[in-house]
């Protein structure tokens, strides 16, 4: 198994469920998250809420496997993020 948790969904028992990791930001200015999955390209979106963020981003996730642009195992690619400390 990879990072990403697999199962088979009961509706349909071709398909599975994948669990990804997004990074999402608040832009103040516009007031708007902003969200996106690391590594993977065309994996972005910004809402005005959390909720309506985490719907696009699946969205645009399940376009980009069913368009063949990735393939569901490029999902779980993302390895984490680290915080840097740097002097300004």
């Amino acid at each position: 198994m990879t990072v990403a948790e697999r199962s088979v969904t009961a509706e349909h028992p071709d398909r599975r469920t994948l669990t990804v990791t997004a990074y999402i930001e608040w832009d103040e200015e516009c007031r708007l998250y902003f969200g996106s999955v690391p590594g993977i390209p065309g994996a972005h979106t910004q809402a005005a809420t959390l909720d309506e963020m985490r719907e696009n981003l699946r969205d645009v996730l399940e376009l980009l496997v069913e368009s063949g642009e990735i393939e569901p195992d490029e999902l779980a690619c993302f390895v984490g993020l680290q915080q840097l400390e740097i002097t300004v």
